[in-house]
């Protein structure tokens, strides 16, 4: 079963795929900044940066009227007030600082506060996820699932920015790994990679795209605590429904303690 792209996916689609290739050739320099005095921390910041203005650039000349929530620029009012787009350019920074070839360019369209439409494009591996609402999940046309398994004793688990080890109080068994990439996280539970994804504290821009992808995919999304409120709120559990719910008893369960890891993503 392929994929039926709608005119406004064709765009994402397109926009992404150009960030991504000027995000590719940055990437190549990597390995020699990161043996100059200076580092290339100030080198990643101008990719990043560039990715978005690209972005902004073609879903402009696409759909001038429609507004903008950026990671770097920040808000954008459009004219059209139905409409705005939600863009990670190059999620997984530190990933791509250290020349870890796991990172992502995120896009949403949100339509009167629903994410309608969504682009997760992975350049190094050259897979595209993306979903429209009601039309199913995809990875380069192919039909995304989450995956089946009933139990964290048996699940892979992927857990974000400051990994929490026992408060998430996952069971013996239980596999955890922490990637550096939310939005490809969140890709991958909805390809039934991960079993399941935990963060607890994420912007709009991280869980927008994913978010779609995991609901159009059979999964179920929410925040920390259960709540509805995904893209807005703080933090999200993703998961296949069986999942969800065990994870979100073991979470609300623990004693939240302080953070016992340290992780950047």
């Amino acid at each position: 079963m392929s994929a039926r792209r709608s005119p406004h996916m064709n765009v994402m689609i397109e926009a992404a795929e150009k960030a991504g290739r000027a995000l590719i050739r940055d990437f190549g320099e990597i390995e020699q900044l990161q043996v100059s005095r200076k580092g290339p921390g100030d080198f990643v910041s101008a990719a990043d940066h560039k990715a978005e203005k690209i972005l902004k650039e073609e879903l402009l000349k696409a759909r001038p009227s429609f507004g903008f929530l950026l990671e770097e620029g920040g808000e954008i009012k459009g004219e059209d007030k139905s409409y705005r787009w939600i863009i990670d350019p190059l999620d997984g920074t530190t990933n791509f600082l250290h020349g870890m070839p796991h990172w992502s360019i995120a896009i949403a369209l949100e339509k009167d506060k629903e994410i309608v439409a969504a682009v997760i494009h992975d350049p190094i591996k050259n897979e595209i996820f993306s979903a429209e609402k009601g039309g199913g999940a995809f990875s380069n046309s192919k039909r995304l699932r989450v995956a089946g398994r009933k139990s964290l004793v048996d699940a892979l688990v992927t857990i974000g920015g400051d990994c929490f080890g026992d408060q998430y109080s996952l069971p013996e068994g239980c596999s955890v790994r922490c990637m550096g990439s939310a939005c490809l996280d969140l890709a991958y539970v909805a390809a039934g990679r991960f079993d399941a994804f935990c963060e607890p504290r994420l912007m709009p821009w991280d869980i927008a795209a994913g978010s779609l992808l995991v609901k159009e995919a059979g999964g179920y999304i929410s925040e920390m605590d259960g709540g509805k409120n995904v893209v807005y709120g703080k933090g999200v559990v993703a998961a296949n429904p069986a999942l969800h719910t065990e994870l979100i008893k073991n979470i609300n369960k623990s004693d939240k303690k302080e953070t016992v890891v340290k992780m950047a993503t």
